[in-house]
């Protein structure tokens, strides 16, 4: 493999590439996109970071092997991912929660719960196994669908959708646990009824079973 083909890319996509310029300007677009699904990884934004730019670079060197009016997010989510598990290897990651993960995955508009019931959350995904709390924010928070997220996490379809039915599962009961011990029946609204919905709505409702890996 040459230097200009990073080994954390993808395969090459066939079709015409992009142009420099309309490259440059749709990778640039991604950015947030990259730090947030960086910071739902490692856990740390200074890692986060350092991950989006690596991918920037390996993307940029590999542009002749992306092609117009695919998927670049996918693809440069794909790199991200590689890039990280390669780091991961070399350094085990500190673990510094984000709360803007937590709050894309449950997209609350304002005046929707609390910051007790972000800070439950953001707890609680912490606990989620890594491979339920990536699928979680990439179907949810990431907005990409059951096919593309088991596309980047290398994973067969019914894998994906088990993970993200067995992650909001457990979120869900992490949650009422937390809420449970916290507000001895004190409320009375039910906040897991609104986190859930949105969960749901953003994962795309309940996904079917399939897969056995958690």
């Amino acid at each position: 493999m040459s230097a200009e083909t990073p080994a954390d890319t993808p395969p090459e996509i066939g079709g015409a590439p992009l142009d420099d310029g309309a490259f440059k300007a749709e990778l640039a677009a991604l950015i947030p996109h990259l730090r947030a699904y960086g910071r739902s990884l490692s856990g740390n934004r200074d890692v986060a970071d350092d991950l989006v730019q690596d991918t920037m670079l390996k993307a940029w060197a590999a542009r002749e092997r992306f092609a117009a009016g695919t998927n670049m997010r996918a693809w440069t989510f794909i790199i991200l991912r590689n890039s990280f598990l390669s780091q991961r290897r070399r350094a085990r990651f500190t673990t510094e929660w984000d709360d803007v993960v937590a709050d894309r995955i449950l997209s609350m508009p304002a005046g929707q719960g609390d910051q007790l019931h972000l800070a439950d959350v953001q707890r609680a995904l912490m606990q989620l196994p890594e491979s339920q709390r990536e699928a979680l924010i990439l179907v949810g928070a990431g907005g990409f669908s059951y096919e593309e997220a088991a596309e980047i996490c290398g994973v067969a379809l019914g894998t994906i959708k088990s993970r993200v039915a067995r992650g909001r599962a457990a979120l869900g009961a992490l949650i009422e646990d937390v809420v449970t011990n916290e507000s001895r029946g004190e409320r009375t609204a039910d906040p897991m009824a609104a986190i859930m919905a949105d969960v749901d709505r953003v994962s795309g409702g309940l996904p079917g079973r399939g897969g056995d890996d958690a």
